[in-house]
């Protein structure tokens, strides 16, 4: 077997599928569709948002998987990124946590091990203010499961 890009077999055997990304649009009050999961359950192995408008005003952003079946479950919690700017260009990932869902941090972590159901990964902001563009790589639990861009 000949390796003609070892970068990209090492992103591969190491996180799987992807990367998939998607743009949010000026970020409003509304729950955003980012992702759709399909054919049964998925583990994202990694997730991180890229600033793409500055975030400058005190608002919050979350992420969850919002399934067609069973409960909605919240990936990292509800995140100031606005109050200490987020400028375009940074990078956001994730702290460590503890009992409760990650946080937002710039420059945080992307390795996450998130099983999630057939259904919606859903960007949650609470205001009007800035852009992101988010990302994922991922492996199907399920044969036949897959994760698009929403």
């Amino acid at each position: 077997m000949t390796i003609t890009n070892k970068g990209a077999a090492f992103m591969s055997s190491v996180l799987g599928l992807g990367p998939v990304t998607k743009a949010s649009g000026t970020l409003a009050s509304t729950a955003i569709p980012v992702f759709t999961i399909a054919g049964g359950e998925v583990m994202i192995t990694s997730v991180w948002l890229k600033v793409t408008t500055s975030i400058t005003a005190a608002s919050t952003l979350a992420l969850q998987n919002n399934p067609t079946t069973g409960d909605t479950m919240t990936l990292v919690t509800a995140t100031d990124l606005g109050t200490s700017d987020t400028l375009a260009g940074g990078i956001v990932g994730l702290d460590q946590g503890t009992t409760a869902a990650s946080s937002f941090l710039r420059g945080g972590r992307h390795d996450v091990m998130w099983v999630v159901s057939i259904g919606q990964i859903e960007l949650l902001p609470s205001s009007a203010n800035g852009a992101v563009t988010i990302g994922c790589t991922w492996v199907p639990l399920t044969a036949g499961a897959t994760l698009v861009a929403a």
